[in-house]
């Protein structure tokens, strides 16, 4: 009777081993695992007072999987495989930041912010997830409204104005001593300019050009001639 038992008692742990190596190998290996998306959802304070839970949806990859949000303000979205999902909150009014869920075939779940100029970047978030309202959504632009900084910033009407500040306060400039005497340097400086360069005069040494005294004493002899 005693030789049996650790016969029975062998037979029994080899029979659960090979039972839960196979589950284990069956649940590594099975693509068709489904599982589900949890978290919950926070709406804004202005919310809280009406049933916002009816106009709020779950969407896992653009609407391939929906959830439903309770009354406690959680969800549940089953029958989702294994793979990366993006996981959005649809409101009318709200919007909500998505999030990537990524299952492995283990069953772990990683949880990080959707970023779709950056998407090396990694910020994780908790799991389940915690979304909460980033901004209100502006369907329509604000009129714009009439502005005097618009009137006065007019090219038309700085073309208008520009010339009779001029005519009114040129006179009181040219009445004040400093003025004229800045205005007398301008112009000597404008005269010095009007002098010939060196390099002109070199050029026309070089080309033979004639000066203004041969010319004069050439045509004084053509005049005598005649």
């Amino acid at each position: 009777m005693m030789t049996k038992l650790p016969i029975c008692a062998f037979v029994l742990i080899s029979y659960l081993s090979t039972t839960f190596c196979g589950a284990n190998f069956v649940e590594e290996s099975n693509p068709s695992a489904r599982y589900i998306i949890e978290g919950e959802v926070f709406p804004p304070e202005e919310l809280k007072t009406t049933n916002w839970q009816v106009d709020t949806k779950i969407h896992v990859n653009g609407g391939e999987y929906i959830g439903f949000v309770r009354n406690d303000g959680t969800f549940v979205v089953h029958n989702v495989p294994m793979g990366s999902h993006v996981v959005e909150v649809i409101h009318p009014d709200f919007m909500y930041d998505p999030v990537r869920v990524e299952i492995n075939s283990k069953g772990k779940y990683r949880a990080r912010k959707v970023n779709y100029v950056q998407t090396s970047q990694v910020i994780q978030v908790p799991y389940p997830l915690h979304l909460k309202a980033m901004s209100k959504i502006r369907y329509f632009q604000m009129r714009e409204q009439w502005r005097m900084t618009d009137f006065l910033f007019n090219p038309m009407v700085i073309m208008m104005v520009l010339p009779l500040l001029l005519i009114m306060v040129l006179p009181k400039m040219m009445n004040d001593p400093e003025t004229k005497e800045e205005l007398k340097q301008i112009s000597n400086m404008t005269k010095m300019a009007e002098l010939p360069e060196m390099s002109e005069m070199i050029t026309s040494l070089f080309n033979g050009a004639p000066s203004k005294a041969a010319a004069s004493k050439s045509t004084k002899q053509i005049k005598k001639r005649q």
